[in-house]
């Protein structure tokens, strides 16, 4: 119910985003009833089915991609200060953010069915004068448990992987060699158990006075002895003889400091506290690594003539398996080398006496590597998949493009480009606490704009020409047969 309050009083915005899922999810599970009508067309080819039900996968792992990123993004869902002591800890909200996901996923799924069952003719007739009956099985009845099967698939996964991703981490425990390493005076590695002011060193007398704990202060013996005339501090004996045998404190003694434990303790100073730097991606060399071996995978192929050729489905090349493999080496080695060639990009931004803008631009890119390389990368993976495959569109060796080839081609190209847009806004939303930091201090609106028109430039200009490199090193085993 929470979950259905939440979807219906959200912004407009955000109801577009979440439309935009559901059309994805939509054209997934047309997609997918299309395998199924093909395979209920053709019992006696069922390689040619499941290579169908297999370029599914696709489709299917970009709209999820995209669920994900528009739940990242949902303020709805949030962790705001009081939702916990209302029962909406971060457990609670993790669960609705899976249910708002499975309610826009369903939605699509459902239009899927419906335009399914009105082009099979099984609501008003057979439209377009039964053009469509061919891959849809119109003269065979549905099987609706295993069209509802297939069409569960995305809601469930799309459910599941915002569930795992926003699931609520438990707090790491606080050791020393997790933290931050203390720096005492003049750069000494050194625990200080008392604040000290600035200048407080070198300032006259300082080393003659009592130290301060908590509030009481500590009378030097050196010091104390002459302003009392010469009179020496009394026995401890004697002062329990007079106080009827129970020796007392002196009233200046300062309170014994709890035993504290290792870590529990927040150092007083967090200036001379220098924060642990962010480790830059551990994915460029994987992805570089797997990258050339797609390619060289690919080359391999193009040279040695097999037999082992795959008819696929329409719009697309036929060829041996192995440059197929190569195709998906190479995209899932520019996916993982992006996060890690945006941070390189950010690092190269502010090398070389860098001014306000770009040390500003370059440190920008540097924390949201990770953030916008992923979604980045799998653009550019599509992007080069697209303009590999358009030289070989129009050749002898490749069928016509179909309805269906269209279709999932527009789903993943426009899921990635949205997933792509929804990590900027997230982006956005993580460092609106810096921009309005920084628009306190005084920096100019223009000068945080150009900023982000520079990230956004260094970036097309490193991944523009990356994609057509890697999309020609990858037309051309298909283009010398």
């Amino acid at each position: 119910m929470l979950a259905l309050r939440l979807t219906r009083g959200a912004h407009p915005a955000v109801q577009l985003r979440r439309l935009l899922v559901a059309a994805a999810a939509a054209g997934t599970g047309f997609l997918l009833l299309s395998a199924l009508g093909y395979a209920m067309s053709h019992p006696d080819s069922p390689a040619a089915a499941t290579l169908r039900l297999a370029w599914c996968a696709p489709p299917l792992a970009a709209t999820i991609h995209l669920a994900v990123a528009v739940a990242r993004t949902d303020p709805g869902t949030r962790p705001r200060p009081g939702l916990a002591a209302a029962g909406l800890g971060p457990g609670r909200l993790m669960l609705v953010s899976a249910i708002t996901t499975a309610l826009s996923c369903l939605l699509g799924s459902m239009l899927a069915l419906l335009v399914f069952l009105h082009l099979r003719g099984d609501l008003t007739g057979m439209p377009f004068d039964g053009d469509a009956s061919q891959f849809l099985a119109a003269d065979s009845p549905l099987p609706l448990p295993a069209a509802l099967t297939l069409l569960a698939l995305t809601p469930a996964l799309a459910s599941a992987a915002v569930a795992l991703l926003l699931r609520p981490k438990p707090a790491a425990p606080t050791t020393t060699k997790g933290r931050a390493r203390p720096y005492g005076r003049f750069g000494v590695s050194a625990r200080s158990a008392d604040r000290e002011t600035f200048g407080a060193y070198g300032r006259f007398g300082a080393r003659l006075r009592g130290t301060v704990r908590g509030g009481a202060t500590t009378p030097d013996p050196a010091s104390a002895a002459p302003q009392n005339g010469g009179a020496t501090t009394p026995d401890p004996a004697s002062a329990a003889s007079q106080n009827g045998g129970a020796p007392q404190a002196p009233a200046s003694a300062p309170a014994p400091a709890p035993a504290e434990e290792d870590g529990s303790r927040r150092t007083p100073d967090d200036l001379t506290h220098f924060p642990v730097p962010r480790k830059p991606p551990a994915g460029l060399p994987w992805g570089i690594t797997i990258l050339t071996a797609g390619l060289a995978v690919e080359t391999y192929a193009g040279r040695v003539t097999a037999d082992d050729t795959l008819a696929l489905p329409t719009a697309l090349p036929t060829g041996p398996t192995a440059v197929l493999v190569g195709w998906v080496l190479a995209a899932v080695g520019l996916a993982l080398a992006a996060p890690g060639l945006a941070h390189l990009c950010g690092r190269v931004l502010q090398a070389v006496r860098p001014g306000p803008l770009r040390l500003l631009a370059g440190r920008g890119l540097m924390a949201e590597a990770t953030r916008i390389g992923r979604p980045l990368g799998v653009v550019c993976a599509v992007a080069a998949a697209v303009y590999a495959m358009a030289p070989r569109s129009g050749s002898a060796a490749t069928a016509a493009i179909g309805p269906l080839s269209a279709l999932g081609a527009t789903v993943v190209a426009g899921a990635t480009v949205t997933t792509l847009f929804m990590a900027a806004l997230e982006a956005r939303q993580a460092r609106a606490d810096t921009t309005a930091a920084l628009l306190r201090l005084g920096a100019p609106t223009a000068m945080l704009r150009s900023a982000a028109a520079l990230r956004a430039g260094v970036l097309l200009a490193v991944f523009g020409p990356l994609t057509l490199i890697v999309a020609e090193l990858a037309a051309l085993p298909l283009a010398a047969r």
